[in-house]
């Protein structure tokens, strides 16, 4: 029985989790921060042997996902965690940041498939003082596993010439003084993904500057949900693109603003791990303020032509 006792403790141990074939890395391009996640137990590896740049082990489990965070973006702090960045001058400076996640198992003998999930964001960097200030056009992307993910193309924003969303407006997209209050249709898209992923919208709101953080606002879609009658959803969360139409508008008291700038919380589902329609706006309140928790898309209206006061003004502020 002894002899027993001791071949079963030779004998490999079972997975508690269940392995997965996990080919792909799904990274958020945050303005301050970067968050990459797995599906769980890739090739059976447990959570507590991937590590973000083969330096931390500060993975957190979340449903369905293995999720590792870069906190911080700036470039003087760029070996957050293993965390690389590089400079790209010119006439349009970027910022890229690369890292890794990988897998490490210090036990005699290794028996699942090595990960490595390799992944990059690019940021456009403008510079006010001595800080990079990053402003990027898209949220989440897909890439495969030990490939570089280049984001300006897998997810994008674009305003549309009629509510049939065939063509899109070169950006950035102008709006004469006598057509405010115009329709204004936006399309939101993701390419180069299978169709188990979802375009989710779920806050927008326009700003009197390119912060997305600004407090004068004016909110437009909050929690998928179409902020008044002068928005209307066409489709959201149910293919790769996600589209909607909204009033064009001005800010009361802004007189010498002649840009208006869209920002867009925008997440991508998996719709075979979880539903991604968000339940209907008709049986549920609307929050007041904005609380984005996904990536962000920002486009840029410019207000051509002299205004008048009192012409074409817009309540700021939304009770």
């Amino acid at each position: 029985m002894a002899f027993v006792s001791a071949l079963l403790m030779l004998l490999p141990v079972a997975w508690s989790c269940i392995p997965q074939k996990a080919d792909y890395v799904m990274v958020s391009c945050f303005p301050n921060a970067i968050i990459a996640n797995v599906p769980e137990c890739p090739y059976g590896w447990e959570i507590e042997h991937l590590s973000l740049g083969g330096v931390c082990y500060n993975g957190i489990h979340s449903p369905g996902y293995y999720r590792f965070i870069i906190p911080d973006l700036t470039p003087k702090n760029h070996s957050y965690c293993g965390t690389q960045s590089e400079y790209i001058p010119g006439k349009d400076p970027k910022y890229i940041f690369y890292n890794s996640i990988v897998s490490n198992d210090t036990s005699l003998t290794v028996r699942n498939q090595p990960v490595n999930y390799t992944f990059s964001c690019t940021y456009r960097a403008a510079y006010l003082v001595n800080n990079a200030v990053f402003s990027q056009r898209v949220a989440t992307v897909y890439v495969n596993n030990g490939s570089l993910g280049t984001f300006r193309s897998q997810l994008s924003m674009n305003v549309f010439t009629n509510s049939k969303f065939l063509y899109a407006k070169d950006a950035p997209y102008v709006i004469d003084t006598s057509e405010i209050g115009s329709e204004v249709f936006i399309g939101i898209e993701a390419k180069g993904l299978s169709n188990r992923f979802k375009v989710v919208i779920n806050n927008c709101w326009a700003t009197p500057s390119p912060y997305s953080t600004d407090r004068k606002r004016w909110s437009l879609i909050i929690k998928s949900c179409s902020s008044d009658n002068t928005v209307t959803i066409f489709e959201n969360a149910k293919d790769s693109r996600s589209m909607f139409k909204f009033n064009s508008f001005r800010f009361q008291r802004q007189e010498k603003v002649s840009t208006v700038w869209l920002h867009c919380e925008v997440q991508v589902c998996d719709g075979e791990r979880i539903t991604c329609q968000p339940s209907p706006c008709s049986v549920r309140s609307l929050p007041s303020d904005v609380d984005p928790n996904g990536g962000i898309l920002t486009a840029e209206f410019h207000i051509k032509g002299r205004v008048n006061r009192g012409i074409f003004m817009t309540e700021i502020n939304k009770e």
